[in-house]
């Protein structure tokens, strides 16, 4: 078997469970995924995967390939990375992944003056929240509210994130304001869609009274845009709400769930010239927003007035 294209079709089965979701990881539709995978299974004389419940699960077979393949891939992935580590231009295409709300606040401002800097980087931002992996190549560099636990990583704490509840001026006007947490359950609740598993998601389920929550959805700037249009309160990163007019914070910033900010890419892509030029330039120009970033905002305006 020389073929890798049969590795990567078998592998991406395999990690995403389904046809449907292996399709989309490799850019097709889950029609083709099924008729190459028929055709790999009759060409063979053996059945690789196992459909119970929807899931496609490898069979022993299966399971010998998908080794294999994770075996080549990491090999490829490191000979990739050793290369592009070499790389002196200061030019070529960067795959950075951000929050949405980071991108939405922050990040496109120091990307406009990075990019000014250095006109040769083509910058490709994915806004996902969730966390893409370095070591797969999925991105170059992550900005992430968690510190890098992989060896493989190097990153740069760039500050603590704090979290807290907003309301509008007009929603607060006319309903008592929370004072503490357990009143926020006499509130309307702006939410996460069900199934979501953000820290700031787990902890609303857990302290908040599931009849409080009139309104959900997956997007931050969404539920920013709710409490905007007065349809109750959410919890938000101070970033995000401090700067936003016509809503302020109900409570304090909740100390369980400030997070970290990192900066992190791949040790062997650390030295890569356009890798270094982002960390110096855009985690600067992050370092320099420290005081909005860790929710100081409000008292660094109250100060300048």
């Amino acid at each position: 078997m020389t073929d890798w294209n049969e590795f990567k079709i078998v592998l991406a089965i395999a990690r995403a469970g389904s046809l449907a979701g292996a399709g989309k990881d490799l850019g097709h539709d889950h029609s083709t995924i099924f008729r190459w995978l028929n055709a790999m299974e009759k060409r063979r004389g053996v059945q690789l995967f196992d459909r119970t419940s929807g899931q496609y699960v490898p069979t022993d077979a299966g399971l010998q390939m998908v080794t294999s393949a994770e075996r080549v891939e990491a090999e490829i992935m490191a000979l990739d990375r050793s290369i592009t580590g070499r790389d002196a231009r200061l030019s070529g295409k960067l795959r950075i992944t951000s929050s949405e709300t980071l991108a939405f606040r922050i990040l496109n401002e120091v990307l406009a003056t990075f990019r000014r800097e250095h006109d040769g980087i083509e910058i490709e931002l994915l806004v996902d929240n969730r966390q893409l992996d370095l070591l797969r190549r999925e991105a170059d560099v992550a900005i992430r509210a968690t510190r890098p636990q992989e060896g493989e990583l190097f990153g740069r704490k760039i500050a603590s994130t704090p979290w807290t509840f907003y309301g509008s001026s007009a929603y607060l006007a006319a309903c008592c304001h929370p004072t503490d947490l357990t009143s926020l359950s006499r509130h309307a609740i702006v939410g996460w869609d069900s199934g979501a598993v953000a820290a700031a998601s787990l902890w609303l389920t857990k302290n908040i009274s599931p009849h409080a929550f009139a309104y959900r959805s997956s997007s931050l700037i969404n539920q920013l845009m709710a409490v905007k249009a007065g349809l109750g309160l959410a919890l938000l990163p101070c970033y995000l709400g401090d700067l936003e007019p016509g809503i302020e914070r109900v409570l304090e910033p909740l100390d369980e769930l400030t997070r970290e900010l990192w900066l992190i890419t791949h040790k062997d892509l650390r030295n890569t010239a356009r890798v270094r030029a982002f960390f110096d330039h855009v985690g600067g120009g992050l370092l320099a927003r420290r005081a909005l970033l860790e929710g100081e905002f409000p008292r660094a305006a109250a100060a300048a007035d």
